[in-house]
């Protein structure tokens, strides 16, 4: 079998461990397997170019090669146009977008760079994973350098409407760069759609001059591939006697009902309108107070963004106005953490909470509803409140399922997940699981590699579906 080869924008520690989350989950089953390489950005940044290098460095069987960004590189490739840019529009946060022809040319130097790193470590029938908007174009650098192995991208996050990404400018070289790939992989069937349209669109501006890689007609498969989660490893987090120690410590007091949130501190995840529908819950039923507790986790990401700065000041403000207004010396209604746990005490907080709390305003797939899911005790579970516009929402459709934006709707389903019956609680979380059991991590690595490597490629036919 061929070696694969994975591109994405960070690598991780694929030696294992109960801490291995997202890709490194994912992925490093398939690299082990086949001897395979890992190629990104090591994380480092340098102040010259002489700098950069290219490292290499042995995991078991793997092999890890990662290269530096300059100063520069970080400003334009990463934060310009990567998080500034695409980041918003692909959550439909056209407010948010920021647009520069300086960080968008150093998008397309540092994905220019990357392929000529990666080029020379690939072998003719190896196979290629490329993954997520950091690196749209880095088939196109590779077909330039006169690649002509079997290529695949996943995209984690949304692909939004074509009305939303023809804000994006030279929109139409950024997407005609997805054609020179021979699978492309989206989380929903709403996103296949959107790209199916966006191609529809504009198929009459085609020419083989402004558009090179979609004239050229590759043979291109496009469908969704949902990705998910190692369901039994994630439940053995949760049914450890540390788990059970800090369930104990979780519900040591008076207090009933404890809700969980965890999410990265980025304005996609609806934090601030979740703090509000809860404080809307206190309202509307003054029976909960002292007996319910909100725990959000929110980890730090992307700082250096003005928006990301302007939401943690926002969240501040929130807890502690909601604290100062319901709060009691013995009762702490918001508990806001914002750090990194690991991965196992998440396991075992999701597991003692009654109520999992996941509204994202734009999601690709969100992998903590599957998490929360997971994690539950059969016999007694919670109850997962999940926001229509996840892409969880699609598989998910036994949880109480929610428009973030509203208030009134959020509010109400924790109501009424206060105060589910049991028996409803089974019935619905045993459906839950056995979705996020037939979808699982494995599958998706799976049905993606078996589309990547079958067929010959070539460029004789259109995209199918």
């Amino acid at each position: 079998m061929s070696r694969l080869v994975v591109a994405s924008n960070r690598v991780g520690d694929i030696t294992g461990g109960t801490q291995s989350g997202g890709l490194v989950t994912a992925l490093g089953d398939a690299l082990r397997d086949g001897n395979g390489l890992w190629f990104g950005w090591s994380g480092q940044i340098v102040d010259t170019d002489d700098k950069l290098g290219l490292t290499l460095e042995r995991q078991g069987a793997v092999t890890i090669a990662t290269q530096a960004l300059t100063e520069e590189d970080y400003a334009h490739y990463y934060l310009g146009y990567a998080n500034r840019a695409l980041w918003p529009v692909m959550h439909y946060r056209l407010d948010l977008a920021e647009f520069d022809s300086a960080a968008l040319e150093g998008y397309r130097e540092v994905n220019r760079r990357f392929a000529r790193a990666l080029a020379g470590l690939v072998s003719a029938d190896d196979v290629i994973w490329i993954h997520d908007y950091h690196m749209i174009p880095l088939a196109a650098e590779l077909r330039a350098l006169g690649l002509e192995n079997r290529m695949g991208f996943f995209l984690h996050i949304p692909f939004p409407s074509p009305e939303i990404i023809s804000a994006v400018p030279d929109h139409a070289w950024l997407v005609d760069t997805l054609f020179a790939y021979d699978v492309i992989g989206f989380q929903t069937e709403q996103h296949v759609a959107n790209f199916g349209r966006y191609a529809e669109e504009t198929a009459a501006l085609v020419t083989p001059e402004s558009h090179p890689f979609r004239a050229a007609r590759r043979k291109l498969k496009v469908r969704s591939y949902p990705i998910g989660i190692d369901v039994e490893a994630f439940k053995a987090m949760a049914d450890t006697p540390e788990a059970e120690d800090r369930i104990r410590r979780l519900k040591r007091g008076s207090i009933d009902t404890h809700i969980i949130g965890v999410d990265r501190l980025d304005y996609s995840k609806g934090l601030p309108d979740r703090f509000r529908a809860y404080r809307r819950l206190l309202h509307l039923h003054p029976e909960h107070a002292k007996n319910i507790v909100l725990m959000q986790i929110a980890p730090p990401t992307r700082e250096e963004l003005a928006a990301y700065a302007d939401i943690r000041m926002e969240l501040e403000q929130l807890s502690g106005a909601i604290n100062g207004e319901f709060g009691d010396f013995d009762w702490t209604p918001v508990r806001y953490v914002h750090r990194s746990l690991a991965r196992d005490t998440l396991a075992a907080l999701f597991k003692g909470s009654r109520i999992g709390l996941v509204t994202p305003l734009r999601d690709g797939m969100n992998l903590v509803a599957k998490e929360y899911v997971a994690a539950q005790d059969e016999a007694d579970p919670g109850v997962l409140i999940l926001s229509q516009f996840a892409g969880a929402a699609a598989d998910l459709a036994e949880a109480l399922i929610v428009n973030p934006y509203d208030a009134d709707e959020v509010a109400l389903a924790m109501h009424l997940a206060v105060g589910m019956r049991r028996e409803e609680r089974i019935e619905r979380h045993s459906a839950l699981l056995e979705r996020v059991r037939q979808r699982d991590v494995a599958r998706w690595r799976r049905d993606f590699l078996r589309d990547l490597r079958d067929g010959t490629g070539g460029a004789t036919a259109a995209a199918e579906g």
